[in-house]
């Protein structure tokens, strides 16, 4: 593996960040200064620092996205930009996002490799609740809290679990749902008649949307994220 991939894979940076500190100078490999960051690095055998500190490789990479708009929830696409196109640093080959924001919808995205952990969190049958800001296009009307809350909507002729309603203000709601269907708070909005102007995801789980991240802008999960995606899925 190249010297910059692995100090980025390490989540020490962008691709231009740590190119940077090669060339500064910073790095060592078994004790020498290098300076080329196309350097081979055999995982295991060289001994990488950064300003001399030893520096470990994870093989396992989670990420936090603030998806923006009009960028599409997949790995490849022949027309559109995708997610992982918004991640100005090396990944894995098998990185993904879990699960999917259509493209008009924006907020929390995790991309990782860990296939276990990313089913487990998409499974219904684990109950991890996924919270959006849903912008209406009209007040809720008398009864249609109930319908959303007591699983009496029907998508795809199979009723939807019962999900959580928490009204910010007349035309703004926080939606709790339980899985992952196609268009599925749309669709559930659609169903009591009305209709979704704006949809941005702000929580997994325990894991909630960093507030300073720009639309676009993404970073490393922290230990204790990693550990609370885990223990709640």
């Amino acid at each position: 593996m190249r010297l910059d991939k692995y100090l980025a894979h390490a989540g020490l940076g962008t691709r231009k960040e740590v190119k940077l500190a090669i060339r500064k100078g910073r790095v060592s490999v078994n004790g020498e200064v290098c300076r080329k960051d196309d350097r081979k690095i055999q995982e295991g055998m060289d001994v990488v620092c950064l300003d001399k500190e030893e520096i470990y490789y994870e093989a396992v990479v989670y990420i936090m996205l603030n998806k923006p708009q009009d960028v599409v929830s997949a790995t490849s696409d022949p027309t559109y930009e995708t997610v992982l196109d918004c991640i100005d640093a090396f990944l894995p080959k098998d990185c993904f996002p879990v699960g999917r924001l259509d493209m008009d919808t924006e907020g929390l995205l995790l991309i990782t490799n860990d296939g276990k952990l990313a089913h487990r969190l998409l499974s219904p049958k684990h109950h991890v609740e996924k919270t959006y800001l849903v912008d209406l296009a009209q007040p809720l009307q008398e009864g249609d809290q109930k319908k959303l809350e007591n699983g009496s909507i029907v998508l795809d002729e199979e009723p939807v679990l019962p999900a959580r309603v928490e009204i910010l203000e007349d035309t703004q709601i926080l939606l709790h749902i339980q899985e992952g269907r196609f268009h599925q708070v749309k669709r559930m909005l659609y169903a009591i008649g009305n209709e979704v102007i704006h949809l941005k995801r702000i929580a997994m789980g325990p894991l909630l949307l960093d507030e300073a991240l720009a639309s676009g802008e993404w970073r490393y999960l922290s230990e204790e994220e990693i550990t609370a995606l885990k223990n709640v899925a």
